[in-house]
């Protein structure tokens, strides 16, 4: 992978210039600095700044980070513990933001956890890393113990008064455990099965008190956000989406890798200037936004700016960042059959409208592409449409809720593939 050392740098504004988790490099180029100043402020101050700032979570929903701390430190005032999980399990295909900041930085994504503690009155915290992540894993365990035995974590931390906390949780693959509650479940040692909600994690999250989540790259924004302002974080990026993405380039592109750049970029200077266009001289034909829960989108859409308000205005998604490109030789059909295998592989079976559902779009996929063009074949695409729908509306989490995005998104730029059932 390649990453691009020239563009705007937040999350990974340290990668490449420290020995990852080394306490003492990582506080000679800057670290701590925001850590310190949080302890000066009040709790409510920072969830101002951060409120102020416009940052939205990095994982997926873009749900103002600022609103779920406050949230968070409002919710059960008489409750005498409130935790702080940082979401690392990330098993989105073709998502692999947060790994590469825990491999390159994990003492910046402890830092963006403490402060958030800070703010909440939280006691512990928990960073959940899906077991495959061997380095991260290590990495962050190493930087958990130099910050604990330096101070920085454990008992009165600094001499401050505050005392927290943090433990390596270690998932086992599963893709719905990336999932909040169902995450929640998990490092609670019980079997991966989501909650119904409400109540929300907020309200009633680990072990049932309030539980603040968010991904790793989301909580390695804000330190940069404490010690440089909203304002300054505010000048980067878009007015509804500010600051920066890290985006994850697989596919047809010459040169695949990640790249963390200001929000409002195109797709086009994306994929043409930073992953150096599409490989062996192919032609651009579609790319999948956000990964299997996202949304694909057609050579029209190569000029929209990848925000969440522009995209979401043309029917698209930004999902977790991951940018799965296919050039011309590709088909759309094939490529959605690949998703629903990869859903119906994942879905844990609790909720009917997803065990049965997965299994049937499948198996529409599969008997559109072998029906010949006609009324019956046009039946069936609109039946698929529907089915997702229908999920949508009644599954119990986000597994069964979101295959209607890659659905409805080939069908209505590439419905003349599904038609032809051929490759173009």
């Amino acid at each position: 992978m390649s990453a691009n050392m020239e563009s705007t740098r937040i999350a990974l504004k340290n990668a490449g210039q420290i020995t990852p988790g080394s306490l003492a490099e990582y506080i000679g180029i800057g670290g701590f600095k925001a850590l310190k100043k949080a302890l000066t402020m009040k709790p409510e101050a920072l969830i101002d700044q951060l409120t102020a700032s416009g940052l939205r979570g990095r994982g997926g929903a873009g749900f103002p980070t600022g609103l779920k701390e406050k949230f968070t430190s409002e919710s059960c005032r008489e409750c005498a513990e409130r935790f702080v999980v940082s979401n690392a399990d990330e098993g989105e295909p073709g998502t692999f933001k947060d790994r590469v900041i825990m491999e390159n930085d994990p003492l910046l994504h402890i830092e963006g956890i403490l402060i958030s503690a800070l703010a909440i009155g939280a006691t512990r915290g928990y960073i959940y890393i899906r077991g495959e992540y061997g380095d991260a894993i290590q990495k962050t365990n190493r930087a958990i113990r130099e910050a604990r035995q330096s101070g920085y974590l454990g008992n009165n931390i600094l001499n401050s008064g505050f005392s927290f906390d943090i433990e390596v949780k270690i998932g086992a693959g599963s893709y719905l455990c990336g999932e909040e509650l169902t995450l929640l479940e998990s490092i609670e040692g019980k079997r991966g099965y989501p909650r119904i909600k409400p109540p929300y994690p907020a309200e009633k999250g680990l072990y049932d008190y309030p539980t603040l989540i968010n991904n790793v790259e989301t909580l390695s924004h804000i330190p940069s956000i404490i010690e440089n302002g909203n304002d300054w974080y505010r000048s980067l990026g878009t007015e509804k989406s500010p600051g920066t993405k890290i985006f994850c380039v697989s596919g047809d592109v010459a040169n695949p890798g990640y790249w963390e750049l200001e929000m409002g970029v195109t797709l086009r200077e994306v994929i043409m200037s930073h992953a150096g266009g599409i490989g062996n001289g192919g032609e651009f034909k579609a790319a999948l936004l956000g990964g299997a829960a996202g949304t694909f989108v057609p050579a029209t859409m190569l000029d929209v700016p990848l925000a969440y308000e522009t995209l979401e205005k043309n029917g698209a998604t930004l999902g977790s960042g991951a940018i799965i490109v296919m050039n011309q030789i590709r088909s759309i059909p094939d490529m959605l059959q690949s998703i629903l295998e990869f859903f119906k592989h994942e879905s844990c079976g609790k909720c009917v409208p997803c065990r049965v559902g997965c299994g049937q779009l499948l198996e529409l996929t599969a008997h559109i592409a072998t029906s010949p063009p006609s009324s019956t074949k046009k039946r069936l695409i609109r039946q698929l449409v529907e089915e997702a729908e229908f999920m949508a509306r009644t599954s119990l989490c986000p597994l069964g809720q979101t295959p209607v995005l890659p659905v409805k998104s080939a069908i209505t730029y590439f419905e003349e593939e599904f038609q032809e059932g051929k490759k173009p």
